[in-house]
């Protein structure tokens, strides 16, 4: 069986074909289209109409490509800048109306636990309990389990993209008080959170996200073309520097350090700074930098439990943009909470 997922980030739209056998998605194709809707939407804003016109024309191309690779019409999923945005509901429709491709938005808290779910099938049951850490460019998802899905998990709006709006917008680099100013937010976001994964102490600590592997890549981890399979990890003490040589830069010379590519640089700091302090709070030295992450854990969800899970996800919800992200405990059938009251609602909606 041959199965696809798109997922539309803040900065890239991404397709993955693998084959399903033996439990675990096999890649046969990875392809990725440039949007940069970071750069065009601020933090909660609506999402232009232009750069709507791009999405579509990725999607598409990305549905084309999975049927040439022979795979079903992919899973599709778009994370927090259209999640947050006030014309969701538009654009998702566009998506579905123009390619036919079931474009959906999930609660963070639920990107958390596939996220999980794919850095546990990667690290094996010899990891132990295990915290995990993903920066997106909207969002900051934290979670923590002992077992295949987590039974902890918090969505935080401290995406390195909405971080950098908000904090360094205009300036190139920032001036010191900001970055501070930066960090204080970032402390207060995560105080609960933190102590939560003190409390549990993970044996184990993954992080997952191309602003980890980029800021790994920073601190001396192996390049990319060293292959998967190549131990990488990341220090608390090498990303506190890195913190500090990349507040010096302007964005056009942190392009040129170690693993910082030209898209990322500018939301390379807000991304380094939020790494760097969830791990202090946390009390995590050191990570292990992932491959795995929410695509691998949509696919092993389908594997794992069959298609129909992923049934729910792409109705098109008619509901306003969801607030700011909160922490929430996964529900114990594997449902976020967060979820299950938008579908109670919903249906209450359509019995009056």
């Amino acid at each position: 069986m041959r199965i696809s997922v798109v997922d539309v980030g803040s900065n890239t739209v991404r397709l993955v074909v693998a084959d399903a056998e033996d439990g675990a998605p096999l890649p046969v194709h990875t392809a990725k289209w440039r949007l940069r809707l970071s750069e065009q939407v601020k933090p909660g804003g609506r999402i232009p109409e232009e750069a709507v016109e791009r999405l579509v024309g990725a999607v598409a191309e990305a549905s084309r490509t999975a049927a040439h690779w022979g795979a079903a019409e992919p899973m599709a999923f778009a994370t927090a800048v259209v999640r947050a945005a006030p014309n969701r509901t538009e654009v998702l429709r566009a998506v579905r109306d123009r390619t036919g491709v079931e474009l959906c938005t999930m609660p963070g808290e639920l990107e958390a636990e596939l996220t999980f779910l794919g850095a546990r099938q990667w690290m094996g049951w010899r990891s132990g309990p295990l915290a995990l850490l993903d920066i997106g460019g909207g969002s900051l998802e934290v979670a923590f389990g002992r077992g295949r899905l987590p039974g902890f998990v918090a969505s935080l709006p401290l995406g390195a993209g909405r971080l950098t709006h908000e904090f360094f917008d205009g300036e190139d680099p920032p001036a010191p008080e900001r970055v501070r100013a930066l960090r204080r937010k970032v402390r207060h976001q995560l105080r609960d959170v933190a102590a939560r994964i003190r409390w549990e102490g993970p044996r184990t600590a993954v992080a997952t996200s191309r602003t980890f592997q980029q800021l790994g890549r920073l601190c001396g981890a192996p390049p990319g073309r060293h292959g998967p399979f190549v131990e990488r990890r990341l220090a608390r003490s090498d990303l506190r520097e890195a913190v500090s040589r990349l507040a010096a830069l302007p964005a056009a010379e942190r392009s040129r350090l170690p693993g910082i590519s030209a898209p990322r640089a500018a939301q390379s700091l807000a991304g380094a700074v939020v790494g760097h302090t969830v791990m202090k709070l946390t009390g995590l030295r050191t990570v292990t930098i992932c491959p795995w992450a929410i695509r691998e854990g949509v696919l092993l969800r389908h594997i794992q439990d069959g298609p129909s899970w992923w049934a729910e996800l792409t109705r098109l919800d008619e509901a306003p943009a969801p607030p700011e992200p909160v922490p929430l405990r996964i529900a114990a059938a594997g449902v976020t909470e967060a979820a299950t009251g938008r579908r109670r609602a919903r249906d209450r909606d359509r019995a009056r």
